[in-house]
């Protein structure tokens, strides 16, 4: 018997699988762990203490689970991303990760970038204008303020290229993280921008570029005695985690959709040819030569978090029956739930939150709902631009956010789609092991192991009076931003 390794460096925890070539799963293993927020902005994680020594210890651990008989194929890992990690020729990083889009430090050089290189020449040429997720304003902004740093480095990494090198040795990025570390990737031709990486990266080479199911190297005779896997195991490229779990619940032919309901909100669709949209992220997909639209959000679950904290510690199960208990349209509440900022689709580090409508009859079960309909208000306006490239035809829904009867209703009430949930999902792990599978030819490429578990369907009785809340909604931002932004320098005053 035949198993796979799909390890996920999430953003709140490492996950990995043991899977059989059939999609089942053998034994499996899960690390949580946390971010450094050292500064306003700025979001951060130990490479080497958090990625690497998770990968080693559930490696070591899974390796150790494989039955008597059976054979440990291949493995896979992803990671959270876009994200920057400046190491040395020994692989030793010079400065802690810097995240993706939740970290907003390099503000400045965005504007700086985007005024030198032209913002239509970037939408053009990358398929993305520059925000907080683009890792080419994070690599300037460690040339300006940290040279020293930058000048020792030999290589820069995304969180999976940087455990495929330290698995193997070599020096890589697959295809759909390098399209994401704008402006250094031209998706169109599916190949680096070489003249603005130049300028941007100064010595530092371009990685080899790889498509996430391709075998990058074998396990180094070092790297097995940290992880316990056997020397000379191939080892596939994989990707970002949320591109990795699309393909694991199937999410492949254009005009499909993913939505992760998590800490924040991620959204893909794949889509037939190139589009580029000033309000979303255009990128290459998971399987060779494709391309897909993403987008995603600052908060989600982050802010429901924050919400039970804020009234008390009350249990997750009694907001939800508070949040029950209140109609549909939290009568008369919304709420902008742009507490970080918000990446796509307005692209504002100094975006805040919002309550409007409040009255003395609103009560904490109002908040709740008032949360997740703010967040479902989001996510329209999301794949509203999504079917200006391609109409969305099946949209699949993941993530531990589904826990909640609230959320996902709201968001298929708002939105007017049903959204199906797969019976396995294991996330990005799954998807690791399912593209190493792929990588060694163990499963033709368009293997899929998903199977829809449930429906969820929109109540007609909720549209019309969702459509008139969503036109009020998505005037609250753009007739407070000025305000918004004066709030947020006298925070930082």
């Amino acid at each position: 018997m035949d198993l796979l390794l799909g390890i996920d460096m999430g953003t709140g925890s490492t996950k990995g699988v043991l899977v059989d070539t059939k999609g089942t799963v053998i034994a499996s293993k899960s690390v949580p762990h946390g971010m450094d927020l050292p500064r306003p902005g700025w979001a951060e994680v130990d490479a080497e203490a958090v990625w690497w020594r998770e990968v080693c210890a559930i490696s070591a651990a899974l390796a150790a689970q494989v039955p008597v008989g059976a054979r440990l194929a291949a493995m896979c890992v992803s990671g959270v991303g876009p994200c920057l990690l400046l190491c040395d020729a020994d692989l030793r990083p010079l400065r802690p990760a810097i995240l993706y889009g939740i970290d907003t430090r390099a503000h400045a050089e965005i504007t700086a970038l985007t005024r030198e290189l032209g913002e239509q020449a970037i939408l053009d040429r990358a398929g993305t204008l520059l925000s907080s997720q683009a890792v080419g304003p994070k690599i300037e902004w460690v040339r300006r303020h940290e040279p020293q740093v930058f000048e020792s480095a030999t290589g820069w990494y995304g969180s999976n290229s940087y455990i495929a090198a330290k698995l193997t040795g070599e020096y890589v990025m697959d295809h759909h993280t390098a399209s994401q570390c704008d402006p250094l990737y031209a998706t169109r031709d599916f190949d680096w921008n070489h003249e603005w990486a130049a300028r941007i990266c100064g010595h530092l080479p371009l990685p080899r570029l790889v498509w996430p199911s391709e075998i990058v190297g074998a396990v180094s005779a070092a790297a097995a005695r940290e992880t316990g896997l056997p020397a000379g195991l191939p080892v596939v490229a994989g990707s970002v985690d949320a591109y990795s779990e699309a393909y694991s619940v199937g999410v492949r032919r254009p005009g499909d959709q993913m939505l992760m309901y998590g800490s924040t909100m991620f959204l893909v669709q794949v889509i037939d040819e190139y589009h580029s949209d000033p309000t979303l992220w255009t990128t290459t997909g998971v399987e060779p030569r494709s391309l897909a639209l993403a987008a995603g959000t600052s908060t989600a679950g982050s802010l429901i978090s924050w919400l039970q904290t804020l009234t008390g510690g009350v249990s997750f199960d009694e907001l939800t029956a508070e949040a029950l208990n209140v109609p549909p349209g939290s009568e008369g509440l919304l709420m902008l739930p742009y507490l970080a900022g918000e990446r796509t689709p307005v692209f504002d580090p100094q975006a805040r939150g919002l309550l409007a409508g409040l009255t003395l009859r609103h009560g904490r079960g109002h908040l709740f709902r008032a949360a997740y309909e703010g967040i479902a208000f989001g996510i329209r306006q999301i794949l509203e631009r999504f079917d200006d490239a391609h109409s969305g035809t099946r949209t699949v829904a993941v993530g531990g956010g589904l826990k909640s009867p609230v959320w996902a209703q709201a968001v298929s009430d708002v939105t007017g789609r049903s959204q199906l949930v797969p019976e396995q999902a294991i996330g990005a792990s799954y998807g690791g092991a399912l593209l190493a599978a792929v990588g060694v030819g163990l499963v033709p490429p368009d293997t899929d192991w998903a199977s829809i578990a449930r429906e969820i369907t929109p109540d007609p009785r909720n549209q019309a009076m969702y459509d008139e809340l969503y036109r009020t909604w998505a005037q609250l931002y753009p007739n407070t931003r000025d305000q918004m932004h004066r709030l947020a320098e006298a925070e930082s005053a």
